[in-house]
C-alpha cells in the first residue's frame, strides 16, 4: 500500500504561521504536522509516500530531505507552478508513475489528526470492491456527504450553510455524514476520473467533485469512524487544541 499525502495547501486559515511557512510544518507538540502524517500511515504499515508540494514548497522538501522521510520512502509531487486542488493533486502523483504498480492507495490530508483504525479502513475498502471509500463521521460540518442508506455508496452532497445540494441518484433515504479527508482507492480510478469528460482532469479540480459524477455508475462508499479521536488543524486555535490531544 502506498499513500498520497495532501501537503501543498496554502493554509490561509492558519495565518501568521502560513505568511512565512508552510501549514504542513505547523508543529504540534514540537513535531511537524507532515511527520505526525508519516508516522500515522507507518504504525498502519505504510512506508512508501508520495507528497504534493506547492506553498513554501522548498520548505517541506528541505524537511523531508532532511529528516530521510522520518524512516519512510518518499517521492515529491510538485506543483510549485500550480496548485491541482484535490482531485488534480491524485492525476499529478499519477502522471509521476507512483500508483503504477499497487492495486489500491491511501490519501491522507496532512492537516488532519485522528486515531481512526487505517487497517480496518484498508480491510473495508478491499472486501467491498468499492472504487472508493472515504472515511467519515457524524459531526457537525458545513459540508456533508450524502450515501443511500440500504447501501452505503454516494448519492450526493450538501452544502449546510447556502443550501446547494447534489444529487447524483435517485434514493429512498440518504445518510449525512461529514467527510474527514481520509481515503482508500482502487488505483483504477484514475482511469475513471480520466475518462470524465465534464471537466479537464489535467487541470486542478476537488476530487469529490471527481467522486459525484463517477457515482452514477461506479460505486463509491464509505468508512464510518464516529467515536475516534478526529482533528482538522486548520486554524491557530484548532492547532493548539491538537496539541493536547495527540502529542506523544
Amino acid at each position: 500500500m502506498k499513500a498520497l499525502i495532501l501537503a501543498a495547501g496554502l493554509g490561509t486559515r492558519l495565518k501568521p504561521w502560513t505568511l512565512s511557512h508552510p501549514k504542513a510544518l505547523a508543529l504540534v507538540g514540537g513535531k511537524p504536522l507532515l511527520r505526525l502524517t508519516i508516522e500515522y500511515l507507518q504504525a498502519a504499515g505504510i512506508y512508501d509516500v508520495i507528497v504534493n508540494v506547492h506553498h513554501f514548497s522548498d520548505q517541506v522538501i528541505w524537511a523531508l530531505e532532511k529528516n530521510k522521510g522520518w524512516g519512510s520512502r518518499f517521492e515529491i509531487s510538485d506543483e510549485s507552478d500550480l496548485l491541482m486542488d484535490t482531485g488534480g493533486a491524485i492525476m499529478k502523483a499519477a502522471g509521476y508513475g507512483y500508483f503504477k504498480n499497487s492495486q489500491d492507495f491511501l490519501i491522507v490530508n496532512a492537516d488532519v489528526l485522528t486515531d481512526l483504525s487505517l487497517q480496518e479502513l484498508i480491510s473495508i475498502h478491499k472486501s467491498s470492491g468499492q472504487l472508493a471509500t472515504l472515511a467519515v463521521s457524524e459531526r457537525s460540518s458545513s459540508r456533508r456527504l450524502l450515501f443511500d442508506q440500504p447501501t452505503g455508496l454516494l448519492a450526493g452532497w450538501e452544502n449546510m450553510t447556502t443550501g446547494e445540494r447534489k444529487i447524483t441518484r435517485q434514493v429512498n433515504s440518504m445518510q449525512p455524514m461529514a467527510f474527514s479527508g481520509i481515503h482508500c482507492l482502487q488505483t483504477s480510478i484514475i482511469e475513471h476520473l480520466a475518462k470524465v469528460t465534464e471537466f479537464d482532469t489535467r487541470a486542478p479540480f476537488s476530487v469529490i467533485d471527481g467522486y459525484l459524477l463517477l457515482s452514477k455508475t461506479c460505486p463509491i462508499g464509505y468508512f464510518d469512524h464516529t467515536g475516534a479521536r478526529f482533528m482538522d488543524t486548520g486554524t491557530p486555535e484548532r492547532l493548539a487544541a491538537a496539541a493536547a490531544v495527540f502529542a506523544s
